[in-house]
Parts: structure tokens; sequence; C-alpha cells
């Protein structure tokens, strides 16, 4: 039987981190909890269902100190965890079966389902949300570039069937706190890094492309008021990510004609268009009336 490490680094999750650590400590042979320096009842939890706890100071590239935790780590697969994350009884039972077997595997993805605003999101990009967190030890870290980046794991990686169940956003100051706070600084460095340069008609192209993206492609329709507003507020997500490029720079003059700004706006209409004629022609029950709206459609393009 391989052994499991259970790895979280947390920061003031006293509301949290009791259920994530209950959630592994059936089927876990070590659990490592990385304190942040909480500032509530965080370590003092974590002391209480953890065989091994550090205390790392707070830093806002979350990956540093999950790699630290990760090091730490001694037996044979290690399982990553956020506090606000839970491993339910399914997905604990077909740990079990893959631990009781070797492998030749590396490392494993498993859906996430996310709980936004009080409901499971189960379209507008939230699901399956694959995330690889378990690993052979010595196997898997972060690149350490990316607030939202994936492990990195040196080798083979298999799929699991059964899911994470993720508290994620409670509410929108949550989410407006953490975008600003976190997120779309780290992405806009990101961008930079990668050589991008601002183009002032993305602030029309990208915000919209996200929108239609998680409320169309995505079917965030499906998702009720729920999809409608999350694929708003990722479209503000990605125009604010814009915004932190164009401060980091130095807030340069726009070097876009006023032809390319509206070259861009163009785009984004026509893309919405599309994506809401092809909606409503999926949805469309009428045969003919079916052929009619496809025939528009490829007029349209």
């Amino acid at each position: 039987m391989n052994k499991l490490s259970v790895v979280v680094s947390a920061y003031n999750e006293e509301k949290n981190l009791e259920d994530c650590l209950k959630s592994v400590r059936e089927i876990s042979d070590e659990i490592i909890v990385v304190d942040n320096t909480s500032t509530d009842k965080t370590n003092s939890i974590a002391k209480k269902y953890a065989d091994k706890v550090f205390v790392r100071e707070n830093n806002l590239m979350l990956n540093v100190n999950k790699n630290y935790g990760i090091s730490r780590a001694t037996h044979d697969w290690v399982l990553l965890l956020d506090a606000d994350e839970r491993v339910t009884k399914e997905l604990a039972q077909e740990l079990k079966s893959l631990l009781s077997k070797d492998t030749e595997l590396d490392g494993y993805t498993m859906p996430r389902k996310n709980i936004i605003f009080g409901k499971w999101i189960e379209h507008t990009g939230w699901y399956p949300d694959r995330q690889l967190r378990l690993f052979k030890k010595g196997k898997g870290k972060f690149a350490e570039k990316h607030v939202h980046e994936m492990i990195e794991v040196n080798g083979e990686v298999g799929e699991l069937n059964e899911a994470i169940y993720h508290l994620n956003y409670k509410n929108i100051s949550q989410f407006l706190d953490k975008m600003i706070r976190i997120y779309t600084i780290s992405e806009a460095e990101n961008l930079i890094k990668n050589g991008y340069k601002v183009k002032m008609s993305d602030t029309i192209l990208i915000p919209t492309k996200e929108f239609v993206k998680r409320f169309f492609a995505e079917e965030g329709f499906k998702d009720g008021a729920h999809g409608l507003i999350l694929s708003c507020l990722m479209a503000f997500y990605h125009l604010v990510v814009f915004v932190r490029v164009w401060e980091l720079s130095k807030y340069p003059d726009c070097e876009d004609t006023i032809l390319e700004f509206e070259k861009g706006k163009s785009e984004a209409k026509k893309e919405v268009k599309y994506w809401l004629n092809l909606k409503k022609l999926e949805m469309e029950k009428n045969p003919v009336s079916k052929i009619s709206r496809r025939l528009l459609q490829k007029i349209s393009l």
C-alpha cells in the first residue's frame, strides 16, 4: 500500500481549514500545513490535525509556500489542497483504490466542483476545471511564475473521475478583493514578461472575447443569473488586467489608429452576434426555422 502526504498552504483560513483537514484524515498518512503567518486561528487548527506545521512569511506568489510544503512531504504520493477545498467521500474511495496498487503514471488530474455565490457552477468555464493535484514525491512542483499556474509533473499524467469540492467565491466582495489584491497584478506582470504591448483596442476586444467565451462558448447561460454575472465579472477582470499592464508600462500613449480601434470594436460585435445566433440555432426546435436560421448564420459570416 502506497502512503500519502497531504499538503495544505493557508493564510487566515480559520473558517475553512478544519473541514479541509477532516476530509483527508482517513486517507492520509501525513498531513502538512504551511501557515503563511496567519493572524487568526489557522495555526491552532492546523496543529490540531496536522503532523507538521510550518510558519512561513505570507507571499502573494502563492505557489512559493505551496512548493515549500511539497518539499517537506515524506511519503510516496503527494496530494495538494487549498484550505477551501474538500476531498469528497467518492474521491477518497478512488484515491484509496489507486494507492493500493502500483502505477507507472507519475501524476493525476481530477475534476473540481466550484461553489460560487452559493451555487455549483456547472458551466461558464468552471467545470470540469481539472486540477493536477496528485503526484509522486519528487515528481511535481510549481514553476513560481504565475499565481494561476498548474503543477508541473515530470512524467506521464492520468485522470481521476471523482471531484474535489471547492468552496470558491462566497460573495462579490471576496471576488473583487482577490482580483485587485492578488490575481490581476500577477496576470499583468506575466503578460509583460511574455512581451505583450498595450493596444487600446484591447480595452474592448479582450473583455468582450472573455464574456463571449464564458457565456456562449462555455454555455454560461445554462447557469442562469450566476452564469451571466460571472461572465460579466470575468470580462471586467480581464479589463482590469489590461489596465494593470498599462499602469506597469507607465501609462504609455496609445499608438492605435482610430481605424484599428474601430476594427477591434467591429470584431467584438461580430463575435457576440455569431455566438448569439449559434445558440439560438441550437435551441430552435422547429426544423424549418432551424434551416432558415442556419442559412442566415452562413450569410452573416
